[in-house]
C-alpha cells in the first residue's frame, strides 16, 4: 500500500469492512487456508462466473516472493 495517503487508507479500510460484512465467508475461508499454511508451490485457483453463465478461470503457483507479499499483507492490520 505504499504511496497511499491517509485518506485513501481510511477509505480502503471502510471499503474492506463493508466487503467483509457483505461476504463473511471469505475472511473465514482465508483464515482456515492460512492456518493450514500456504507454502511455496501451492496452487491457488480463481473462478469467476458472470450472471450470463460465462466462466473465467485461472490459477497461479505461489513463489517465495509471493509468500513474502502475503506475509506483509497479513501483517497490515485492517
Amino acid at each position: 500500500m505504499a504511496g497511499m495517503n491517509p485518506t485513501q487508507i481510511f477509505q480502503f479500510m471502510g471499503a474492506w469492512q463493508k466487503f467483509t460484512a457483505n461476504h463473511p465467508k471469505l475472511p473465514k475461508f482465508m483464515k482456515a487456508v492460512t492456518a493450514e499454511g500456504v507454502k511455496e508451490n501451492t496452487i491457488i485457483e480463481i473462478s469467476v462466473t458472470t450472471p450470463e453463465g460465462k466462466t473465467y478461470c485461472s490459477n497461479l503457483k505461489i513463489s517465495q516472493s509471493d509468500l513474502e507479499l502475503l506475509e506483509q499483507i497479513k501483517n497490515f492490520s485492517l
